[in-house]
């Protein structure tokens, strides 16, 4: 999925932008406890991690699994915070809606031994240069020209 954003305020980002997403997923477990989710060093790219779903995976023991996240806050501090208890005999998964947040981002099995699947998707925001609008802009205008016929009106016949 890729598309343009005229209205990139909620990515902090001024003027247009250009948003893509990628399938995330990553399994906790008590071999691997914890998942760091970061964004490439490139300064015209901001990276989020929009979570939709905890769910625990095959082989999970009748135990309670939490899963806490610790990202950044609006005043630059790290929080953690749990955003799924998991059981598996009364809730195996956790739908989150559209839970978003700013690179960097540590995911952690904080208890049980899982294994839990957490899943969403990898968005990048990136500006778009007046120039590439404009020459795309110009491409799909092309395109349409070419691709629209006339057409012309049938002929009525005349009764006699």
């Amino acid at each position: 999925m890729s598309f343009n954003d005229d209205d990139s305020s909620d990515l902090g980002l001024s003027g247009q932008s250009k948003l893509e997403s990628f399938l995330f997923s990553c399994e906790l477990s008590s071999k691997v406890p914890f998942y760091t989710f970061q964004g490439d060093e490139e300064e015209d790219l901001e990276h989020f991690l929009e979570l939709r779903t905890v769910c625990l995976g095959e082989g999970a023991k009748e135990e309670t699994n939490v899963v806490e996240v610790t990202a950044m806050n609006h005043q630059g501090k790290t929080i953690s915070v749990p955003i799924a208890n998991l059981h598996m005999s009364c809730l195996p998964m956790v739908s989150l809606g559209e839970f978003e947040l700013k690179a960097p981002v540590t995911i952690r099995l904080k208890a049980g031994t899982g294994p839990v699947t957490v899943s969403g998707l990898h968005l990048i925001a990136s500006q778009v240069e007046e120039s590439d609008l404009s020459d795309e802009d110009d491409d799909d205008d092309e395109e349409e020209e070419e691709e629209i016929t006339p057409i012309k009106p049938a002929k009525k016949k005349q009764k006699q």
